[in-house]
């Protein structure tokens, strides 16, 4: 059974993020001094006594202007309504009842969803009770003062706000995989995401910047539960002001980070540009398995050699992650969609694997067989006592050598490849440790660890 949901509507600038930060016990929404930061409705995972329930943050609702994205702001405010048990509406007790916040109210009204009333801003007890008083005008129940900076009030809105929440039941475990979608502005991050969930989840527009918050959604394929982490596109850095874009891409970089796999979204009409080399250096750097997401497909004039043509030019600019597995899709017809996340199983699997000991060791004896480790001007030649596989996620293994220096970068590309060659990793980066070994040290860790033989 999914967790029940929590809507947070209310007009621009009256802390609904910094409420939803509050519930959630993290501050992941961004909080700005600027009227608009959150667009697309996000969500995130809370509780209170014994209930877990998702709260959604949705945009600042304006309905005198269909300006810039103030009529899809609404259209995600009335999806997050059609499918929560309940709504937080949010205002601001330092103003006071405002004329939006009355058209919100009477909207609220014809909405079939209850609505309890957060007077926000409230951080002084005495005068948070006479502040909130005032709301009563808005005919929508009890107005509860709160402060979402200091969180006090939290508590009572909290009661009131489960009291709408049916029961909940404990879920059969069901394996979830965390897939953050990356790339620049404008390459289709969002317009994928709709399409994998079925429903305009997130805003689609040409303008660049559309998407401000990391957006979770969870959908369901199998048996295995996928966790879409939208992204605001990320341009570079000289190109930035401080400000939302900032926080913005700050976001994305905690999603490679806290994702299992990472859907790199390239526009094939701008092939692979300096910024996407970039952002793959980044989720090489944090050890994240990663799927090549070539989109907008449909739009290329294709011959019998396009498809060539275009692996050469992304084996020539990624040619140092040749191990991340790629599909051409388009997000407008559907193109080959469902085969992302087939990749992103696989990529995730291969990260998460391990290999045995003796596994590793057959296939480092085999390369030593073909390709004898380099010799120093003193004719000392590097021995590999042993190799092991230390850690998963990115897999990491160790190889126990007698000296890290007498391996020059040729060698250790070779014994890279090798072990790729013989034991996958398909999708996933791969790290490899020289540690240094005395001889003497290597004998007492028993037969099976012996240097192996040239």
């Amino acid at each position: 059974m999914p967790r029940p949901i929590v809507a947070i509507i209310g007009r621009p600038n009256v802390g609904k993020s910094t409420i939803v930060n509050r519930l959630a016990g993290r501050k992941e929404a961004i909080v700005h001094d600027e009227p608009g930061i959150t667009r697309d409705r996000t969500y995130k995972q809370a509780f209170w006594c014994d209930r877990e329930f998702q709260v959604v943050d949705t945009g600042g609702l304006v309905f005198d202007d269909d300006s810039e994205f103030l009529p899809e702001i609404r259209e995600q405010a009335r999806l997050a309504l059609g499918e929560a048990q309940v709504a937080i509406l949010v205002v601001d007790g330092q103003m006071g009842p405002t004329a939006a916040d009355r058209e919100i109210a009477d909207w609220l009204r014809q909405q079939p969803v209850p609505v309890v009333l957060a007077v926000n801003k409230c951080e002084s007890l005495d005068q948070g009770l006479i502040q909130a008083a005032e709301f009563w005008e808005l005919g929508i129940g009890d107005p509860f003062p709160v402060s979402g900076i200091h969180g006090s009030g939290m508590g009572d809105l909290l009661d009131a706000v489960i009291a709408y929440l049916p029961e909940t039941s404990e879920e059969d475990e069901i394996e979830e995989i965390k897939v953050a979608i990356v790339g620049r502005p404008n390459v289709g991050k969002s317009s994928l995401l709709n399409a994998f969930v079925g429903e305009n989840r997130a805003i689609v527009s040409p303008i660049s910047g559309t998407t401000r918050d990391t957006i979770d959604t969870l959908v369901e394929r199998d048996g295995v539960r996928y966790r879409l982490i939208d992204t605001a596109g990320i341009r570079k850095k000289k190109h930035v002001d401080y400000g939302a874009e900032f926080f913005s891409i700050n976001r994305a970089f905690k999603a490679i980070r806290r994702s299992d796999v990472v859907l790199l979204v390239l526009d094939a009409l701008d092939g692979v540009t300096e910024q996407d080399q970039k952002l793959m250096g980044r989720i090489v750097e944090e050890g994240r398995a990663c799927v090549l997401v070539i989109n907008k497909w449909d739009a290329i004039d294709k011959d019998s050699h396009t498809i060539y043509d275009y692996d050469q030019h992304i084996d020539s600019r990624f040619y140092y992650v040749s191990w991340a597995q790629r599909v051409y899709v388009s997000a407008h017809t559907g193109q080959r969609l469902q085969n992302i996340l087939d990749l992103a199983n696989i990529a995730n699997a291969e990260h998460k694997r391990r290999v045995s000991t003796s596994v590793i060791n057959e296939v480092l004896e085999d390369a030593i067989s073909w390709k004898s480790p380099p010799t120093n001007r003193q004719g000392r030649q590097g021995k590999i006592y042993y190799g092991t596989q230390v850690r998963s996620q990115p897999p990491t293994i160790t190889l126990f050598v007698n000296d890290p220096k007498r391996f020059n970068d040729n060698y250790r590309r070779y014994i890279e490849r090798q072990l790729r060659e013989q034991l996958g990793f398909t999708g996933t980066p791969m790290r490899l440790i020289w540690r240094g070994k005395k001889p003497r040290d290597v004998e007492t860790r028993g037969t099976s660890n012996r240097a192996i033989r040239v």
